[in-house]
């Protein structure tokens, strides 16, 4: 999946759709913001988790320590 990336006014017009007005300087950085995260996600999503089992199967515990060797 490829797409174009976000552009300082599309940050604003996003945001302001969102009922997050955002100030004229915050539009730059929320833009590149969301386009690292967006850059990040899609190396998740190449990623092979064939053999990984799912969240569910793995229990939290609290592991015992004891002073034998």
């Amino acid at each position: 999946m490829t797409s174009a990336e976000l552009t300082p006014p599309e940050a604003a017009r996003w945001a302001a759709r969102a009922g997050l007005p955002l100030p004229d300087d915050r539009h730059s950085a929320v833009a590149a913001t969301a386009n690292h995260i967006h850059s990040v996600v899609a190396v998740l999503r190449e990623l092979d988790f064939g053999d990984t089992a799912p969240a569910g199967a793995f229990r939290a515990e609290k592991e015992k320590h004891d002073a034998a060797v």
